[in-house]
């Protein structure tokens, strides 16, 4: 049995995107109505007020991450208070207000968004009632959009009034997709080019430790993101004036996440991607990481070369194989896209990352535990890391009741 590319492409777009990304959980919510809405010409911001506060007080802003497309207060509330630990109403018992901040695309690049970052941080001094400081930062790309926006204002001499920057599982020294999953993306483009665009996106690029912009492409760090490093340092790299702090959903252990490097975790089983295989990335000289085949014959492989067990490694996970599995099994058998998923998670924001210690090079780098020395020496004032692997910018109890006990 067999289709025409014209009925899968057809069958891809019509299914959601693959957004490599936290989404909504099982159980959605609705973001109840915000005291007000900042609009801005890319982005805008919620504002919610603390308890007992009549008018914006005490501001606590957070930029939001990375995914496709404008952003989705509904999500940022799903993700930030009903999870394990509801931050959010937490942040506001304690008499601070909240205020989201979004993006027209989430998907631009960093420098973009910084933009609107700025402008909600002044329109919160201009808004806000006494003198009480502003607390910014963001999760995920959040802290890296929040990190630059601070730098650049007290770069240009305007005034943030900010007294801590916090970043929540932000990727400092670079995000992990797997080359599997960036090859078969871009495989696929002549079918739906969506997943291939996410991966090729400014902010993706900006972000990745390594990238492939094609499927024949060597990984290496992409000319977008040394140009975001540059424009980083030209800022002096980080805030200066208020107090840094840094969470991580990975242990200092050293500790990996389970999952073994070098095995299948999305294998091929109907007719149209029989002979497709995505692998766990092994530490090596030309580890196979893909077979491709999506209509098309011979089958294709992805090798790489010097990269370490990094989807196993300590630090923030997401499901990025789980994701793109679900999505295929999810259309009609009738068009052969069935896969078997055996792992569905890998590491994305390893924990030295998170906390800007090291580059995640090799091995050691990822595995090495993180003594108390190294600590001393990151560029924060105070990090947090979990006392296990968890999701990645999960909300727990353990690391939230810590950000919230920082909150000047």
């Amino acid at each position: 049995m067999s289709i025409t590319e014209e009925q899968a492409a057809e069958a891809l777009q019509d299914a959601p995107p693959i957004i490599l990304a936290p989404g909504p959980r099982e159980t959605e919510h609705t973001a109840p109505e915000a005291d007000e809405i900042w609009e801005f010409p890319d982005g805008k911001a919620w504002v919610y007020y603390g308890e007992g506060n009549e008018r914006l007080t005490r501001p606590v802003l957070s930029a939001d991450g990375f995914s496709v497309g404008p952003s989705d207060i509904d999500l940022s509330w799903e993700l930030l208070e009903y999870g394990p630990y509801p931050l959010l109403s937490e942040i506001r018992r304690r008499g601070y207000d909240v205020v989201l901040i979004g993006y027209k695309d989430r998907s631009d690049s960093i420098l973009k968004n910084a933009e609107t970052v700025k402008k909600a941080v002044t329109k919160a001094i201009e808004r806000r009632e006494g003198d009480h400081p502003l607390t910014v930062g963001g999760f995920s790309m959040g802290g890296l959009v929040s990190r630059y926006a601070l730098a650049a204002m007290e770069t240009e001499g305007t005034e943030h009034q900010a007294r801590l920057y916090f970043s929540y599982d932000s990727p400092h020294n670079g995000a992990w997709v797997p080359i599997a999953l960036q090859a078969f993306a871009h495989y696929i483009k002549r079918l739906n080019a969506g997943f291939s665009k996410q991966i090729n996106s400014d902010a993706s690029q900006e972000l990745l430790w390594r990238h492939i912009g094609d499927w024949k492409d060597e990984p290496a760090m992409s000319e977008r993101r040394l140009e975001f490093l540059r424009k980083l340092e030209e800022v002096g790299d980080w805030p200066q004036e208020p107090r840094r702090i840094a969470i991580a959903n990975g242990p200092a252990t050293g500790e990996g996440n389970g999952v073994t490097p070098g095995v299948e975790a999305v294998i091929g089983k109907g007719f149209s991607i029989t002979g497709t295989e995505l692998l766990t990335q092994a530490t090596g000289d030309d580890r196979l990481v893909a077979k491709l085949r999506v209509l098309t014959y011979p089958t294709r492989e992805v090798h790489t070369d010097g990269l370490p067990d990094i989807d196993s490694a300590p630090g923030g996970t997401l499901p990025g194989f789980g994701i793109l599995a679900d999505t295929l099994n999810k259309l009609s058998p009738l068009f052969g896209f069935k896969v078997e998923n055996p792992i569905r998670e890998h590491c994305f924001v390893p924990a030295v990352s998170a906390i800007a210690a090291r580059e995640p090079a090799g091995n050691d780098d990822l595995y090495t535990p993180i003594s108390d020395e190294e600590l001393e020496k990151t560029p924060f004032h105070a990090v947090k890391l979990s006392s296990q692997n968890e999701a990645h910018t999960l909300v727990t109890e353990e690391l939230a009741t810590w950000f919230l006990d920082q909150l000047p």
